[in-house]
């Protein structure tokens, strides 16, 4: 996915994005940056839900998209396995296709026995992982998650990530987060957005270089060197 001289901005508001151009790296990447700086309204025009005042956003075709939003939301009188097979039924599947594939994505992210339960019984942890189903059922070649483990406690969390690191790494990856944790674990990549532009982009080892040798948490300390303009 490739963003050519792309600019956006909020009706009223100072535009987030001028002329803004970015190759997305292949493998999983980490969109680092604090809330307001851009990383939502980024990821929500790769994923076609708004539209770029100006510019271009290169991708195969929207379907080789999948996009997990910060609110994953139970669809009424669905069960687990109806829901993630509706998502895949929007994304073009066939219904026989979808209601199979749910399987197997409910399967990947750890759900099988909650299969038949309405998603609206679900706590806030299995309904992320029900987004996370969603989004992977058809397959995409690119993969948007947008601050998933928001408002998850450190297990939900933990447990959330042990998934995300079981996936197959045969896509496209862009995880949008504030949080810093298990960066050298998960992905390949680190990459900074502050203020409409990229601060920084490189490896886990690369991005804690730039903290002090003597930091107790060196990942927040490289993350603050950059969002604290002393690069």
């Amino acid at each position: 996915m490739q963003f050519e001289n792309l600019s956006f901005g909020y009706r009223g508001k100072p535009a987030i994005f001028k002329q803004f151009s970015w190759q997305v790296p292949a493998g999983r990447t980490v969109l680092l940056g604090p809330n307001g700086t851009g990383k939502s309204t980024l990821l929500n025009l790769a994923a076609g839900v708004l539209k770029p005042k100006a510019g271009t956003i290169l991708a195969n075709a929207k379907r080789d998209v999948g996009w997990m939003p910060q609110n994953v939301l139970a669809i009424n009188r669905l069960t687990v396995h109806e829901q993630v097979a509706y998502a895949g039924w929007l994304k073009g599947l066939s219904q026989a296709v979808a209601w199979e594939q749910a399987q197997a994505a409910l399967a990947a992210v750890d759900l099988t026995e909650r299969a038949d339960d309405l998603s609206k019984n679900l706590s806030g942890g299995q309904l992320r992982r029900v987004g996370l189903a969603q989004t992977i059922i058809h397959q995409p070649s690119i993969i948007l998650l947008d601050e998933p483990t928001v408002g998850l406690d450190p297990t939900q969390r933990q447990r959330f990530r042990t998934i995300l690191a079981s996936l197959p790494n045969n896509h496209t990856m862009l995880v949008s987060t504030h949080q810093v944790d298990d960066l050298a674990e998960l992905f390949d990549t680190v990459v900074v957005l502050y203020q409409g532009q990229i601060r920084f982009q490189g490896s886990s080892d690369e991005f804690l270089a730039h903290a002090p040798s003597a930091s107790p948490r060196p990942a927040e300390a490289a993350y603050a060197y950059f969002i604290g303009g002393n690069h």
